[in-house]
């Protein structure tokens, strides 16, 4: 008579082990991350634990955390936003036209630079606007309805431009890359200012719940009465509104504005940062200091890299497998 083997019992230790430490690495892994190339800046990098170090990758990360905090709201909704760097260079270009004089006739400096902060970020946001309709409305795939402004945004930019660089100096207009408060850089204030607030946001209002809401499960965010379409624009004029500020902050740092260079490559930035700092591609979750924290790792690779000799392509390909690690790491922790 023949027996039947029963196959024998697999060791749930070595599984259960294995899905610990998958979940401790999408949890805690970019902050590891952080203080692992700190150290290892402080112990091969020289000149690292300086004042001058530090304000320099402050003031290079300030820019991007500005802009991937946009990223995250709109991909926490299940969308992505390719149009960042562009807006960026349409509001870097329509700011020095304002304080110049080239666009509207503003008797008042005081006031001609006041409108170069509002009247920027407004266009930038409603082009974020555009975007959410599009999405919204027509129900085009996010990828594809910000690739409208991906590729004709700089060319508005360049056209508004004629493709010249505009070069000036405007003390006010500067503050807000050059000065400081209270001994710290502004942009690095307007960066803490835009993160504590999209955080509280988040954590604490309707609308941050509305937002996990819509990128979880759109379909049962809808049934329970939640503007998914608001939601939705919300995010992008967000976005925009963003991208605009750090358009500003570049141009004032530089003393110029050129429409082709302005926010190059700033979209994939920010995407790498939300990726690696732990918020879900497909949408539900936003970790705002996460993605700060994200930031914070990509910029130090670029430093480490470079004040170490290697080429700046190199710092391309390691962002790139950042990328991938922390998506794998996020979609295996997800399966468990």
């Amino acid at each position: 008579m023949a027996t039947i083997e029963t196959p024998a019992p697999q060791p749930s230790g070595a599984l259960s082990s294995g899905n610990r430490v998958l979940t401790l690495a999408s949890r805690y892994g970019t902050f590891v991350a952080f203080l692992a190339l700190i150290l290892f800046n402080i112990a091969v990098t020289p000149n690292f634990l300086s004042l001058q170090t530090l304000n320099v990758n402050l003031t290079q990360v300030a820019t991007i955390v500005i802009v991937a905090t946009g990223m995250t709201l709109v991909i926490a909704t299940g969308g992505i936003d390719l149009s960042v760097g562009s807006l960026m260079a349409i509001a870097g270009a329509l700011a020095p036209m304002i304080f110049m004089g080239q666009l509207l006739p503003v008797g008042s400096m005081a006031l001609a630079v006041t409108l170069a902060f509002l009247l920027p970020v407004v266009a930038a946001a409603l082009f974020g606007l555009f975007n959410g309709f599009l999405v919204t409305r027509f129900s085009i795939q996010p990828i594809i309805a910000t690739l409208v402004l991906f590729i004709a945004g700089r060319g508005i930019a360049q056209v508004m431009t004629n493709g010249n660089l505009q070069v000036f100096k405007n003390e006010g207009f500067q503050f807000i890359a050059l000065g400081r408060i209270a001994g710290i850089p502004a942009q690095v204030v307007l960066m803490i200012v835009i993160v504590a607030a999209a955080w509280a946001m988040i954590r604490y209002t309707v609308i941050g719940r509305q937002i996990i809401a819509v990128g979880g499960n759109e379909k049962a965010a809808r049934l329970t009465g939640i503007p998914v379409k608001r939601v939705k624009l919300f995010v992008y004029v967000m976005s925009g509104a963003l991208a605009g500020i750090a358009g500003l902050i570049v141009v004032a740092r530089n003393s110029a504005s050129d429409a082709n260079l302005v926010g190059l490559g700033m979209e994939l930035d920010a995407i790498a940062a939300v990726a690696v700092g732990g918020t879900l591609l497909s949408g539900g979750r936003a970790n705002i200091i996460g993605t700060v924290i994200g930031a914070l790792v990509i910029q130090l690779v670029r430093y480490t890299l470079l004040a170490n000799g290697v080429p700046d392509a190199a710092a391309l390909i390691v962002k790139a497998g950042l990328i991938v690690t922390a998506v794998f790491i996020q979609q295996r922790a997800g399966r468990q």
